[in-house]
């Protein structure tokens, strides 16, 4: 499916590409925790645990531009909502570090917090992750502004990446409002390739390429996790008009398009991985691998076969969401040639 000549084009071509964002940004925090330095707090008798090291990364909507810069995109285009608050200045910070993200529509608001991961790592394990999230619906203003500004960016992405991170709905950046306005141009310019990722709302797209994973996939058809992923995939296909990108782990992605009137399913193999994983953001990385491929032409499977590579790399990297760069990614595919 994929082969020499497809990497090459894929990686050459990515650097010329503008790559729109849209979605929720997170700050992901890790903080290294030295079980040896351990105090006892003379206030509450608790252990206090001491912090050697913190991590600050561009996470969720973050996780996905930090593929797409580590990979080689030209542009890559944010558009998302942040507070002005320590973590808003941490995660402009992390966005610094690639200078190809026009930071330019990630819009700082008094009022919104910026969402925030933190993992503390005892000893290299990650105990209970402490959430920071906004629970009140997005004010309308900054609904429309959100809406004006996908309009006027629209042309100068090539492609775009949407990621409805935030579990309550119309608490985050990809709001009802936001999501049928998504719909309206994508409906009008179809020819533009955009991929939506939402954890507990995929089922709500039109007019776009989804990219669920099993849960998300069963949860948008209202079926339970016995169900065969098949038909729900084939649902979810009926129902945007579009490509799905039925994320299994190990057992790689389910595609399904439309043609014919009918809706074609195509498994496309995972790629084999030794030793242990870590697959927070692999979703992220699979996507940032999807949308890049497109852009160089390739069809929809082989685009899913680059996405599954990708994320081979990404999982291997422990206690960090990770990335991909075209070197390791041409040392990946060398060391997988012989069996594909």
């Amino acid at each position: 499916m994929l082969d020499d000549s497809a990497i090459d084009r894929i990686l050459d071509h990515l650097p010329r590409c503008t790559i729109g964002v849209l979605g929720d940004l997170f700050l992901d925090r890790y903080l290294d925790i030295d079980s040896k330095l351990n105090e006892p707090s003379l206030e509450t008798g608790l252990t206090a645990y001491q912090v050697v090291r913190v991590r600050s990364y561009a996470g969720a909507a973050g996780t996905v531009i930090n593929n797409l810069a580590a990979l080689g995109a030209g542009r890559i285009l944010p558009i998302t909502i942040i507070g002005d608050d320590g973590e808003g200045y941490e995660l402009r910070q992390a966005l610094s570090r690639w200078p190809q993200v026009d930071a330019r529509h990630v819009l700082i608001v008094p009022e919104r917090r910026t969402p925030t991961y933190t993992k503390p790592m005892l000893d290299g394990q990650e105990l209970n992750r402490l959430d920071i999230k906004n629970r009140t619906p997005t004010p309308f203003p900054l609904e429309q502004r959100l809406c004006e500004i996908l309009e006027q960016c629209w042309r100068e992405a090539d492609a775009w990446l949407v990621l409805d991170q935030v579990s309550e709905a119309d608490c985050g950046v990809v709001t009802a409002r936001v999501r049928a306005r998504l719909a309206e141009l994508a409906s009008q310019d179809r020819s533009k390739f955009v991929l939506a990722d939402s954890r507990e709302r995929i089922g709500l797209f039109r007019h776009v390429c989804l990219k669920p994973n099993e849960r998300e996939c069963r949860q948008a058809c209202g079926v339970g996790c016995d169900t065969p992923i098949e038909p729900c995939v084939e649902q979810l296909v009926q129902r945007c008009g579009r490509a799905v990108f039925c994320t299994q782990g190990s057992n790689g992605i389910l595609l399904g398009n439309q043609g014919e009137g009918k809706v074609h399913l195509q498994r496309i193999a995972a790629y084999p991985v030794d030793g242990p994983i870590d697959p927070v953001g692999a979703g992220d990385s699979c996507s940032a691998g999807i949308v890049s491929a497109v852009l160089a032409g390739m069809n929809g499977a082989e685009a899913a076969a680059f996405g599954n590579l990708i994320a081979s790399i990404t999982i291997q990297q422990l206690g960090v969401t990770g990335i991909a760069t075209p070197q390791q990614v041409r040392q990946r595919w060398q060391s997988l040639r012989g069996a594909y």
